[in-house]
C-alpha cells in the first residue's frame, strides 16, 4: 500500500527540502518506487533535483487547480524518484483554492489518481500553515517533522502540532506523527543537546536516530542538481539519511 508522508515545519531553512530529496534517492536506492511533491513556490526541490522551474509546461500548481491530470505534471529525476514539480505560480495558488469548496482536498484528490504507481510518496511543504500545507497534511498518512536544534527553530513547534491536531480532527483522522528529525546537528555543543531534550520532554515526540550532522556536503548538491547520496555518496550525511529511510521503511512500506 502507498505511504504519504509529509514533510513540514513552517520555519523555513530547517533542511525540509534536503529531507525530502535525500530519503526519496535513498528509497530509490533500495528499489523502491517514489514520488516527490514540491509543494513551495520557491521550487527548491525542483531546482535541487535538476530542472530549471521557468522551463516546465506543467506544475503542480496546474494540478492543484484541476487544469491537467497529476501524471501530465510528473518528472523523472537523474537520482531516481519522479518529482511533481513547482513554479513560482504555485504562490498564487492559495487564493484560487480559497475560493473552493473542498479545497483541503485537493492535493489529496490528485493524487488518488497516481497513488497505485508508488511505494511512497513524500511532500515537501512549504514554510508556512497555509492552504498548501493543510493540503499536504490532509494528503499524508504521516508527518516527519525536521528541527534544526537551535532555540528559534523550535518555537513553532507547537503551533505546527496544533495544526496536526485540527487537521486530524477535521480532514484526515488518519494522520500520524512520525517523529522529528534532527539536522543541522552540531553534536559538540550543548545548545544542540538542551534544544532536542526540550523537545523531546515538552512535546513527547519521538526522536529519529541518528541525527543529520551538519555538512557542507548538503549545501554543495543544489548546485549539481541531485541529492547528496549522488554527489557525496559516502559522506556521513548520506550515510544518516540511508539508515533514517531503512528505520522508515519498515514502517512506511512492505
Amino acid at each position: 500500500m502507498t505511504r504519504t508522508i509529509a514533510v513540514a515545519n513552517q520555519k523555513g531553512g530547517v533542511a525540509k527540502t534536503t529531507t525530502v530529496a535525500s530519503l526519496g534517492a535513498a528509497w530509490a536506492e533500495m528499489g523502491k518506487k517514489v514520488l516527490l511533491v514540491d509543494l513551495d513556490p520557491q521550487s527548491c526541490l525542483t531546482f535541487s533535483l535538476g530542472l530549471d522551474p521557468e522551463a516546465l509546461e506543467f506544475s503542480v500548481h496546474d494540478v492543484l487547480l484541476g487544469r491537467v491530470d497529476a501524471r501530465l505534471a510528473i518528472v523523472p529525476t537523474e537520482d531516481g524518484p519522479d518529482l511533481l514539480p513547482s513554479t513560482i505560480d504555485l504562490a498564487g495558488t492559495e487564493a484560487h483554492l480559497l475560493t473552493k469548496t473542498g479545497r483541503e482536498y485537493a492535493l489529496r484528490s490528485a493524487l488518488d489518481d497516481v497513488a497505485d504507481d508508488y511505494d511512497v510518496i513524500v511532500l515537501d511543504c512549504s514554510p508556512s500553515l497555509g492552504v498548501l500545507t493543510i493540503n499536504a497534511l490532509t494528503a499524508a498518512d504521516e508527518v516527519l517533522i525536521p528541527l534544526q536544534c537551535e532555540t528559534l527553530s523550535h518555537r513553532g513547534v507547537r503551533q505546527l502540532l496544533d495544526t496536526v491536531a485540527d487537521v486530524q480532527r477535521l480532514c484526515n483522522r488518519g494522520l500520524t506523527i512520525r517523529g522529528v528529525l534532527p539536522t543541522m546537528f552540531d553534536s559538540r555543543t550543548n545548545l544542540a543537546k538542551a534544544v532536542l531534550a526540550d523537545v523531546t520532554d515538552r512535546y513527547q515526540l519521538p526522536v529519529l536516530d541518528p541525527p543529520i550532522a551538519k555538512s557542507v556536503r548538503f549545501a554543495e548538491a543544489p548546485a549539481a542538481g541531485r541529492s547528496v547520496l549522488a554527489t557525496a555518496n559516502n559522506s556521513r550525511g548520506a550515510q544518516a539519511y540511508r539508515q533514517i529511510a531503512k528505520k522508515l521503511m519498515k514502517d512506511v512500506v512492505a
